[in-house]
């Protein structure tokens, strides 16, 4: 999100083994290999990567997850060749949302797709290190009393709604915690929908597709404002993994090399800087 996001700056770049746990990859991968374009993938020689269909912008461009365009495509081919997998061995695969962080197997790689890293996601599968912070905007209709709204409490008399399974959601039930029962959707086209026919009176999303939501597709929508992080630790989406995947430590020195040499921070001006500052509700 534009001028909002700040560059993710970290270390670490080599593949040795790390004798103790991280919080990205709790349960550790002591002793992978890290070999390029050798790793122990689901299919031999390629790297499946998975997101939901539609892959919306402005983390896809024209709902096509292979062209390269858009935040998480740019980065998802970027983790690739840190990986040691070129464009034509990476093969893209379609998972729902809520499918990709839900216990058992994967038939994906890694996935990508605004999942944010949680301790309770984490009983079920790993996360590499964060690749994007990320903060949870409201957004309402220009001429509705929830537009109107300048802090949390101001909030909880209206009907909001949002995606399931996301930390939009929980925003909406742990922090504003409404007088209502949040509206659930599977998706957010439909979450979008709601807003328009007037179903609901605001809807909660990640901040920068808050912003192309206005900008582009409720165009008498506006940002009420975006909340603080909880907790005093930065809200990041992650790379979904297998739980206990031997390539989580690989996946996670990739993403890490990408911060250090300004990969992610170019990346993020790229696509998602046409983003500005929303007011913090408090």
């Amino acid at each position: 999100m534009a001028a909002a996001t700040v560059a993710l700056l970290a270390t670490a770049v080599g593949c040795a083994p790390q004798p103790e746990e991280s919080a990205a990859n709790p349960t550790g991968s002591a002793g992978t290999s890290c070999a390029k374009g050798k790793l122990a993938t689901k299919t031999s020689g390629k790297l499946t990567i998975a997101t939901d269909e539609p892959a919306y912008e402005p983390w896809f461009k024209d709902d096509d997850p292979s062209n390269g365009k858009g935040y998480e495509s740019a980065v998802a081919y970027a983790v690739a060749k840190q990986l040691g997998y070129d464009r034509s061995a990476v093969v893209w695969q379609s998972v729902p949302f809520n499918k990709a962080f839900a216990p058992g197997e994967k038939t994906f790689d890694f996935d990508i797709n605004q999942v944010s890293i949680s301790a309770e996601r984490r009983k079920a599968v790993d996360f590499s290190s964060g690749y994007y912070d990320v903060r949870q905007a409201v957004i309402a209709l220009k001429n509705s009393k929830a537009a109107k709204a300048k802090s949390i409490a101001a909030l909880k008399d209206v009907k909001l709604g949002a995606q399931v399974g996301t930390t939009s959601l929980d925003y909406i039930n742990d922090v504003v915690k409404p007088k209502q029962a949040a509206a659930v959707y599977a998706k957010n086209d439909q979450a979008k929908s709601a807003l328009k026919n007037g179903q609901v009176d605001a809807i909660v999303t990640d901040l920068p597709t808050a912003f192309y939501i206005t900008a582009a597709e409720v165009t008498d929508a506006t940002i009420v404002g975006q909340f603080q992080n909880q907790g005093g630790t930065p809200e990041q989406f992650g790379l979904v993994l297998d739980k206990g995947s031997a390539l989580t430590s690989c996946v996670s020195r990739a993403v890490d090399a990408l911060r250090k040499d300004g990969t992610l921070a170019k990346t993020e001006q790229q696509w998602l800087s046409d983003a500005v500052d929303a007011p913090v509700l408090k």
